[in-house]
């Protein structure tokens, strides 16, 4: 049976902020892992190889780094996108398309719990 109504019952909520708090605790250990690895690149036990080897794994090192930041990036918006689900539920709008008003299908939002689009909207962009 679809929702008629367009707020998803307290229950519902209750669901979906847990899926949200469980993918934020996540989020939030990858990026510790993220963090931890910058950290860790600066000294891996390669001083006392060649020179060109060291010039060439430099080179990696600063891609793998680059490649790290633009993931921490990345997850740090992912984790405010969540918070700011978080916030929907408490406000009550959680799980409504900005677009056009209509729920969010609960399928979407158990995959996409940060969604603020519904398929039909995200289709129209």
């Amino acid at each position: 049976m679809e929702n008629i109504s367009n707020k998803y019952s307290e229950s519902d909520l209750a669901e979906f902020k847990e899926i949200i708090l469980t993918k934020i605790a996540r989020a939030k250990e990858d990026l510790d892992l993220l963090n931890g690895s910058f950290r860790n690149d600066s000294n891996n036990g390669t001083e006392d190889t060649s020179p060109t080897f060291k010039a060439f794994e430099e080179g990696s090192e600063t891609m793998s780094k680059e490649a790290n930041v633009q993931l921490a990036i990345r997850q740090e918006k992912f984790i405010r996108d969540l918070n700011n689900a978080l916030l929907r539920i408490e406000n009550k709008t959680y799980g409504v398309c900005r677009v056009t008003g209509k729920l969010i299908q609960k399928e979407r939002l158990k995959l996409v719990p940060h969604a603020t689009l519904s398929i039909e909207a995200k289709n129209m962009q």
